[in-house]
């Protein structure tokens, strides 16, 4: 059973929440921001290798970050690092792993999931993805794993699934909602029906594949045009025309919401998806002024509940300030409120305006 069980770490994006410390050449999966001595990326195929075959493994990332996931995961093959010519979103993506497994071995049973979440609990997580692979090898499913939400966060999107268990703690999804006010996050927490969307999918490829014919027909006309390239010399030529012909769209908006096949596994094993600057605060170790400081030389004078981000080579006080975030880099300071850090990427997109890509 084991060897039909592969994992796709999806590491293309470029992390803009975590900018000024992620940046275009070098985005936050390929960083240690929690400081554990492990990148993001790493921690995540560290994660896997404990029950899933390393030649099972795959990598897809961004042309451009090839290099840095090959020196940063020596165990995985060069062959097992796919690589996006364009970001065009999870669908894509997805669909690109799928249907290149699916010509190999349709009994494939895939997990697909991001490179840059936190999983606290890797045993726990093993469990879940353990009894995810058992259900899919069995059902014509498609399966995504929750997690009970433990406050109305409005970073996440929610999913909604019926009480009545399908199989052990296994249970038919309703809806999906994303990312909702504060107002709408705090009716879906106390109705005790919606989960967090943790973005980690469990299936058998041939499964997906059906699923994109049905609901992405255009995407799998232009995979399945070149199914016969997957595993040649030809492969790259292939996705590169493959990829200008996808549209730009999510699994969730294209595949999962549409889809009457969806299942949900309520989960615990201390999950964050690590999204922004608040959620690395979250998980750092603080003070006892509630301040996360990473940076040899930080001194904090009458200030709270900051995280404060910079090298250790540069002297930074920080006096006076509360619930901020501060990242200071070579050429950017970044100061900011906390309760702003959702519109993070906005200001990327205005340092873009202003200041071309110098500084991104």
């Amino acid at each position: 059973m084991y060897k039909n069980n592969y994992v796709a770490i999806m590491a293309g994006g470029i992390g803009s929440r975590f900018w000024p410390l992620s940046r275009t050449d070098y985005p936050k999966q390929f960083l240690d921001i929690l400081n554990t001595g492990r990148t993001l990326i790493q921690a995540t195929y560290d994660r896997f290798a404990l029950f899933i075959p390393k030649e099972n493994i795959y990598i897809v990332t961004s042309n451009q970050y090839k290099h840095i996931v090959a020196e940063q995961l020596p165990d995985i093959a060069i062959d097992n690092i796919l690589c996006e010519p364009s970001r065009k979103n999870t669908a894509p993506c997805i669909a690109y792993i799928s249907y290149k497994l699916n010509q190999i071995n349709p009994d494939a049973n895939l997990i697909c999931a991001p490179a840059d979440h936190i999983i606290l609990d890797p045993k726990g997580f093993k469990a879940t993805c353990l009894q995810a692979l058992h259900f899919t090898s069995n059902i014509k499913a498609l399966v995504t794993l929750g997690i009970k939400p433990t406050h109305p966060n409005t970073g996440y999107g929610y999913i909604q699934y019926d009480q009545l268990a399908v199989s052990v703690n296994v249970f038919k999804v309703k809806t999906f909602t994303e990312k909702p006010d504060k107002e709408l996050a705090r009716t879906f927490i106390s109705s005790g029906d919606f989960l967090w969307n943790a973005g980690i999918f469990v299936w058998q490829v041939k499964n997906i594949v059906k699923a994109f014919e049905t609901f992405l027909p255009e995407m799998h006309d232009v995979f399945d045009a070149e199914k016969n390239s997957f595993f040649t010399p030809d492969e790259k030529e292939a996705i590169e025309r493959i990829y200008p012909q996808c549209v730009n769209i999510s699994i969730d908006y294209g595949v999962m919401e549409k889809a009457d096949n969806v299942y949900i596994i309520p989960s615990s094993f201390g999950w964050s998806d690590l999204g922004t600057w608040a959620s690395a605060y979250e998980n750092l170790e603080k003070d006892y002024l509630e301040n996360a400081v990473t940076g040899a030389n930080v001194m904090v004078i009458d200030a709270t509940n900051n995280i404060v981000h910079a090298d250790s080579g540069k002297l930074v006080l920080l006096q006076g300030l509360d619930d901020f975030i501060v990242v200071d880099t070579q050429d950017v300071l970044l100061i900011c409120k906390k309760e702003k850090e959702q519109e993070i990427k906005e200001y990327v997109a205005e340092v873009k305006r202003n200041k071309g890509d110098k500084f991104l």
